[in-house]
């Protein structure tokens, strides 16, 4: 017997099983038909797709897409010089590629911490250049998409080994331990991000020797990751807490060492678990890639910024700009949900 509580039959009790159900529903269903009808009307019917300004502006109820057919390389590479943008094109599929492939368990290999390596100086030799003939770029020019991955790929990548020793420090035996952890989580989760990236920017110089100073965008990724870690080691703290303590005993009565424990038995059943916690969190780190705009660098929304302001035939046109922008991050963000929800299915069925 097919359970009620899955397919149509529960589409039909929840859209109709009801007359007040019914009315919201058809409700509904025609304040979607209304909005579905003008945005087609707007964004396709009366659309220009042409990177032509004139008949933009002779259009009077109809999106400008040529906008986007027009500047849709600096809203993606910012000011990265326009002859060399091939380099950040490539320098994003390195990272993509290397990044797809470790999403795939199978990959989970020695080999995969080398790949990495390769593939992050690979990325910084396009984007700065200085070497093999490539034109020298400075950091300050770099920006779009590149910096988005770039900030968002490699501040996890370090936050998280740092997020996984502040959870299990903060649940350590050992008092002085346990307090430095948890008084850097709880200091760095009660400021925003945006002034931690101030300070990262602004008051760090200060503290460093005359005459030597980090690049301002490592400064800024050195305040993301230790941004996110905090955030990163209370979710892995709460899978930690998931994990019967009575395994954690057993184990070591059978002779495991604590570590041992620690790495084999109890942390991947406390990541399996958070999942999902963790891919929002991920999801929330490469949106919060936004903000370094604040402190001088153009990622996507700062590079839109580059590319329309400064140029007043196209200014008028920053609503489609944004819905580009926007279905970046979008296409970005569903990809993550999407593999979410795989990974948690893939983790799940490898436990029965």
């Amino acid at each position: 017997m097919r359970n009620a509580s899955q397919g149509p039959i529960a589409w039909r009790s929840e859209l109709w099983g009801s007359p007040l159900r019914a009315l919201a529903t058809v409700l509904l269903l025609a304040l979607l038909a209304w909005g579905g009808f003008h945005a087609i009307e707007w964004g396709v019917v009366h659309a220009v797709f042409q990177p032509d300004a004139e008949a933009c502006r002779a259009v009077q109820h109809g999106a400008c897409w040529g906008v986007v057919a027009e500047k849709w390389r600096p809203m993606l590479f910012g000011r990265f010089p326009y002859e060399e943008q091939w380099r950040p094109a490539i320098a994003v599929a390195v990272l993509s590629a290397v990044t797809v492939l470790s999403a795939w368990p199978r990959s989970w290999r020695w080999w995969l911490a080398p790949l990495w390596v390769a593939a992050l100086l690979l990325f910084v030799l396009l984007m700065r250049g200085g070497v093999a003939g490539l034109a020298h770029v400075p950091t300050s020019r770099w920006g779009g998409l590149p910096l988005t991955i770039g900030l968002a790929v490699v501040g996890l990548a370090l936050a998280f080994p740092l997020a996984l020793l502040l959870a299990l420090g903060r649940r350590s035996g050992w008092p002085v331990v346990r307090t430095l952890c948890a008084s850097y989580i709880e200091l760095v989760r009660g400021v925003p991000l945006i002034s931690v990236l101030f300070m990262a920017s602004f008051l760090l110089p200060l503290l460093w020797p005359a005459g030597w100073q980090p690049d301002v965008l490592v400064r800024v990724l050195a305040g993301l990751t230790l941004f996110v870690a905090a955030y990163l080691a209370e979710i892995v703290r709460g899978g930690l807490q998931a994990v019967p303590r009575g395994q954690t005993e057993v184990a070591m009565a059978l002779g495991f060492g604590r570590w041992p424990v620690q790495r084999d038995i109890v942390l991947p059943q406390a990541l399996r678990l958070v999942v999902p916690a963790l891919t929002n969190s991920v999801v929330g780190t490469l949106k919060d890639t936004s903000l370094v705009t604040v402190v001088g660098l153009f990622e996507l929304t700062g590079a839109l910024g580059l590319a329309l302001g400064g140029d007043p035939t196209w200014r008028p046109f920053y609503l489609e700009g944004y819905l580009f922008i926007a279905a970046v991050y979008w296409a970005l963000c569903f990809g993550l949900s999407r593999y979410s929800v795989w990974l948690e299915r893939r983790l799940g069925e490898g436990t029965r």
